[in-house]
């Protein structure tokens, strides 16, 4: 162990550039032209394939991965993109294991599906490398949709409505667009600025002007976007963490994960960013394996994901918590915290155990921490004017909200998983719903 992993609280500098270089290395490599063929030629061409209905942008796995084994990648990037205009992105963070993959007639047969994922970054990666964009927008409607939100959601619904001819003005509270993308996902997963990337690609279409630094607030309220604007999209997303209500949570040392992520996505030296010796993640989705295992890339000595509930329940699928695992993450199933001890930094971290009802069961443990990261979900900060369900504004169809002009999608919005390709997938749906809205009343 070195001197500097020695040391204790939060600093800087604990592992050198050459190792958070490889530390930070693309999780799954792009397949070479080579490998791609050999994977596509592992696919039955399924005529009902049981991972179009696991894919929630319904995408034609089966077709695109024979464009790919006949020579076709252009071909295939265009199969993908028809339905899921963000699936360069979605090839590197969506959960396949538990999607496409899982459904895959190879993973029941041999326990080894075909790779998927990696097969759609190989065809998307392949157009957008070339710059081409395969979209020509149709001729302008003259009616203008306001979209908030830059994240996927936002972008998704941008880009078919301005296919569709519509004008689109996105606002995003952030300096940058691609909201999740850009800001809550982990490095290791969208290197050399693929987010940023996606989106220059994306605005290729035409009619779509984002203004950034714009949250839904004071200075851009609901009803002034509507008296304005001939549609309204909201894919705010989420906002602010919860707290876990215990004394010295305000310690030094104790933060949300999303912002730990966010700061981390944005540091252009690895080496500045500060991390603890010790670091203790409160949560079991994927932000918390996100935080954790990051947290050991950066050069934590120990990690530790403390989960409330049992590892079946817990959201991160298997395949991320046994990521975790490889990179030393211990993880602790059935515990909750307790206690934050410290003076004026935090210290140590008192985890309680927990019954099948999460009644405690009066025995505890510490553990040292001079970091606590909190993933234990998001709220949507209010939208007025709109009704909620579950804390989330209510949809029914394609978005609809209780405001007739007004469709949300997206992780602010009811139902559905907080995933990116279902944010895709709510944005494209509310696109078309729009376009049929806007084209009725221009009839």
């Amino acid at each position: 162990m070195t001197e500097q992993m020695r040391q204790g609280g939060i600093r800087p500098g604990r592992l050198g550039p050459d190792d958070l270089a490889r530390n930070f290395d693309d999780l799954h490599p792009a397949l070479a032209a080579h490998e791609a063929l050999v994977a596509a030629d592992r696919c039955y061409f399924c005529h009902d394939a049981p991972c179009i209905a696991a894919c929630p942008t319904d995408i034609d796995i089966p077709l695109f991965i024979r464009q790919i084994q006949t020579g076709l990648p252009d071909a295939a990037a265009q199969t993908i993109f028809d339905q899921n205009i963000l699936g360069g992105m979605c090839a590197r963070v969506c959960p396949t294991e538990t999607l496409c993959e899982q459904a895959c007639v190879r993973e029941a047969a041999e326990g080894k599906p075909v790779e998927i994922g990696r097969l759609q970054r190989y065809a998307t990666d392949a157009m957008m490398a070339d710059g081409t964009h395969p979209y020509t927008r149709a001729a302008p409607t003259g009616r203008h949709v306001a979209v908030v939100g830059a994240g996927p959601a936002g972008l998704a619904c941008a880009h078919r409505l301005a296919l569709h001819g519509h004008d689109v003005t996105i606002y995003d509270a952030r300096p940058k667009p691609g909201g999740l993308n850009e800001y809550g996902i982990a490095a290791y997963k969208t290197p050399d600025d693929f987010a940023q990337a996606e989106v220059d690609w994306l605005l290729k279409i035409g009619g779509i002007t984002i203004e950034t630094g714009r949250a839904l607030g004071d200075d851009l309220t609901l009803e002034a976007l509507r008296d304005g604007h001939d549609a309204v999209f909201l894919g705010v997303g989420l906002a602010g963490v919860g707290k876990l209500g215990l004394e010295g949570e305000d310690l030094t040392g104790s933060e949300n994960a999303v912002d730990f992520i966010s700061a981390l996505r944005q540091q252009d030296d690895l080496t500045t960013l500060p991390i603890g010796r010790h670091v203790v993640v409160i949560g079991g989705g994927m932000t918390a394996v996100d935080a954790a295992v990051q947290s050991k890339l950066l050069g934590a000595e120990t990690v530790t994901i403390a989960y409330r509930r049992d590892r079946d329940r817990m959201p991160a699928s298997r395949y991320e918590q046994d990521l975790a695992a490889s990179h030393g993450v211990r993880l602790v199933f059935g515990v909750v915290p307790v206690a934050l001890h410290g003076d004026d930094r935090l210290r140590e971290v008192e985890l309680g155990y927990v019954g099948a009802d999460m009644s405690p069961t009066g025995e505890t443990f510490r553990v040292p921490a001079d970091q606590l990261f909190r993933a234990i979900g998001q709220k949507l900060k209010a939208v007025e004017g709109l009704s909620l369900d579950g804390g989330k504004i209510a949809v029914t169809g394609a978005g609809r909200t209780s405001l007739a002009d007004v469709w949300a999608g997206g992780d602010c919005a009811a139902g559905g998983e907080d995933l990116t390709v279902t944010a895709v997938a709510e944005g494209r749906d509310a696109a078309m719903d729009i376009h049929r809205a806007l084209t009725e009343t221009a009839t």
